[in-house]
């Protein structure tokens, strides 16, 4: 299981990690399990793979937010790389209001805070399908609106 944890993670510590809160969430819900729907086996990589990409999903944004704080003008850029930022922030804001609010809404959900389609599709209420042609169409129209 370690060595299915660590080439998802790619870190012997997070992979440690998750086989142990794997293990520990199998423990906790060993009623769910339901032999009809597979062997023990998969439960157990299931949960495993479950688990170890959530943690690659929290490591993600912990790296988005450490690359945006520190992501302020430094002292090697120049006001000229500053200004053309500032131009493209603004202009992905303009392209993201140009969006349906709801579509918009999955866009954001899904870039700026991780959220996975099935996360997604749970928050808002939606069959994955329409999640994942909102999301297809949603960045189609930001690429075209913004090129």
């Amino acid at each position: 299981m370690l060595g299915v944890a660590l080439r998802i993670l790619r870190r012997r510590a997070l992979a440690e990690e998750a086989v142990q809160d794997a293990f520990v969430q199998v423990w906790r819900n060993a009623g769910s399990f339901d032999p009809a729907r597979g062997t023990g086996r998969a439960f157990l990589y299931a949960v495993l793979r479950y688990r170890a990409l959530n943690i690659l999903r929290a490591e993600a944004r912990t790296d988005l937010n450490d690359a945006a704080d520190h992501d302020v003008a430094s002292e090697e850029e120049g006001p000229d790389a500053v200004v053309a930022r500032l131009s493209e922030a603004r202009a992905l804001r303009r392209c993201l209001d140009g969006l349906d609010p709801h579509r918009r809404n999955a866009i954001v959900l899904a870039y700026a805070h991780g959220l996975s389609h099935g996360e997604l599709a749970g928050r808002l209420g939606l069959p994955l399908g329409t999640v994942k042609s909102w999301l297809r169409r949603s960045l189609l129209a930001l690429r075209e609106c913004m090129s």
